[in-house]
């Protein structure tokens, strides 16, 4: 299910967006939300400005991948843990668990 994320720093274009991000994180959930993204951004090249600019949408929003964070031994093996995950969902206490 979360096979093929791209790493973090990875730089990206939603589609219809007209501002790039930064993937910061993946399998990702927001305070006060129950939907599992695939991601969270910030702004690039602005980074990370405050608590209201982090972006998190999922794998099938992206339009552009302009460039692909970096990889080296420990991003394949964490890769290969991610795409093991089943579904997920956000419990009651906010936390991501297995279905």
């Amino acid at each position: 299910m979360y096979e093929d994320l791209l790493p973090v720093g990875s730089v990206v274009l939603l589609k219809d967006g007209n501002k790039r991000l930064m993937i910061t994180g993946r399998v990702q959930a927001r305070r006060g939300d129950t939907h599992v993204y695939d991601y969270s951004g910030c702004l690039f090249p602005e980074g990370l400005t405050g608590v209201d600019s982090l972006y998190f949408f999922d794998h099938s929003a992206i339009d552009t991948v302009f460039f692909i964070g970096f990889q080296d031994e420990e991003e394949l093996a964490f890769k290969k843990q991610l795409s093991q995950l089943g579904e997920l969902y956000v419990d009651n206490d906010g936390n991501i668990v297995a279905r």
